[in-house]
């Protein structure tokens, strides 16, 4: 019998990982979605490693999300006159609007509006947050400092700003136009980057009209303080630790993690964890014993998905390092203390005919003697609800849909299926019997669960669930439906 891993895979395609072979020696081992980094590469380079993905795809015959992800607005400091400075703590330094490149006591900030939202004893971070700056003095045009942690500051260095919200939009001119190419192209996710409130959701939505779901890059403070309505308007979550341990103390990290991926299981929608998960497998063959249990550790905490960054895209050992994750992940779905922290969290909502029946189908499948649990869905609403359950049992989704079988691709436990539109229940148990029993996860007298809405085709509508046995003979001998 074939075991499906649960726990879904995340990697960067990079100048490591842009050719057809490595993409699917990657899908082979274990990927389940590609991340595209629009920060990086032209849009003819980004088009090359989405066809070679659908590729790939079409030859192994099953769905592959691909994840766009936004470069997001960058702060950046301006050039120096004469190279690199040294500041030492006690300096004083300044922030300005002046263009003329800076020495050491002052550099151009070529933001006005974050010179005028900056207060009094704010925190600004230079340099991936190396030095560190706290707010002095306000004056037209400039912002006054005093250096708190020193370092080298050179030119264009990124500046953090972890204190306020910034009064910029999540989507600068370059995203506008990487947007509309990855919808254009087909991508499945849309990540935005620095998303501080709701409203930058909303803006998205907008503009991509539904042609692939929203995910947002949790960046920031305020994102956190945000977070219940940024969580109510998006379709997905990622938790990007990197510019997150920037801006806060790196020992919030951890509860934070834990905290937004409970939030994210509760309402069903997928969460990802992502940023140097396994950094040391950008130049080793074998990860560190302390990536092992970072990348272990989200896993127990519930998450969807893990990723993979540098490692992928511009490694030495793009292809270990997924089968890393892989071996990984799977371990942690072996150990009974995960399946009890699966179980101890889950937040059950029976409010709604279709909630009733996805935890109704999990609670057959595990107190009887059932191989799988079989979603026939259209938008994919019936399979959310089945994840969000966490089941002991395999889940596959069944759709009509090829867009809908792709987004399914980050959700946990999930298998996507591309059956044949139905009209008839008794035409979808069919189709389930047959996906179950081509994929090797059950057999001819095993029992399945079906679940659908009737009237066929049309979202959010399910309401019937079903034990049948994975026999097509049975079905056409008498059964009703």
């Amino acid at each position: 019998m074939q075991e499906l891993r649960n726990v879904k895979i995340v990697a960067t395609l990079g100048p490591a990982s842009s050719s057809r072979e490595i993409i699917r020696e990657l899908a082979k081992t274990g990927v389940d979605v590609f991340r595209l980094n629009m920060s990086h590469g032209t849009h003819e380079e980004q088009a090359a490693r989405y066809e070679l993905v659908r590729e790939v795809e079409h030859e192994l015959a099953r769905p592959i999300g691909i994840l766009a992800d936004m470069q997001g607005p960058k702060i950046r400091c301006g050039t120096f006159a004469n190279g690199p400075h040294e500041l030492s703590v006690g300096d004083t330094f300044t922030l300005d609007s002046d263009e003329t490149p800076g020495d050491a006591t002052r550099v151009h900030l070529p933001h006005p509006e974050i010179l005028d939202a900056l207060i009094e004893k704010a925190t600004v971070l230079v340099n991936d947050g190396k030095i560190r700056l706290r707010v002095t003095g306000l004056r037209p045009g400039a912002v006054d400092t005093v250096v708190e942690v020193g370092g080298e500051i050179s030119d264009r260095k990124g500046v953090n700003l972890p204190d306020v919200t910034l009064p910029v939009r999540a989507l600068t001119d370059k995203d506008l136009k990487d947007l509309e190419f990855a919808c254009n192209l087909g991508a499945d996710f849309i990540a935005l980057s620095f998303v501080q409130r709701a409203d930058d959701v909303e803006e998205a939505k907008a503009l991509i009209k539904g042609r692939a779901a929203v995910m947002v890059k949790i960046e920031k403070p305020a994102a956190i303080e945000n977070f219940p309505a940024i969580l109510a308007a998006t379709d997905s979550v990622m938790v990007a630790r990197g510019d997150l341990g920037v801006e806060m103390q790196v020992s919030e990290l951890p509860p934070i993690q834990k905290k937004l991926i409970n939030a994210c299981r509760a309402v069903g929608k997928p969460v990802i964890v992502a940023t140097q998960m396994l950094e040391s497998m950008i130049s080793s063959p074998v990860p560190t014993r302390a990536e092992v249990s970072d990348v272990a550790g989200a896993i127990y905490d519930g998450a969807d998905a893990v990723m993979l960054s540098a490692e992928s895209a511009a490694g030495d050992f793009p292809v270990e390092a997924v089968k890393t994750m892989d071996q990984v992940a799977r371990r942690v779905e072996h150990d009974p203390v995960y399946r009890e922290l699966m179980e101890a969290s889950r937040q059950s909502d029976k409010t709604s005919i279709a909630t009733a029946i996805a935890a109704a189908a999990r609670e057959v499948a595990e107190t009887t003697d059932v191989a799988a649990i079989c979603c026939f869905t259209y938008s994919g609403s019936t399979a959310m609800l089945a994840s969000r359950e966490r089941p002991r049992v395999p889940m596959i989704a069944l759709t009509p849909l090829t867009s809908t079988a792709r987004r399914l691709t980050l959700f946990w436990g999930i298998h996507s299926v591309i059956s044949e539109r139905v009209e008839r229940f008794k035409l979808a148990v069919v189709s389930a019997v047959r996906a179950v029993r081509s994929m090797g996860i059950a057999e001819e007298n095993d029992r399945i669960v079906v679940t659908a809405g009737v009237p066929f085709n049309q979202p959010g509508s399910t309401n019937i669930l079903r034990v049948a046995l994975a026999n097509e003979r049975s079905i056409f001998e008498g059964e009703p439906g």
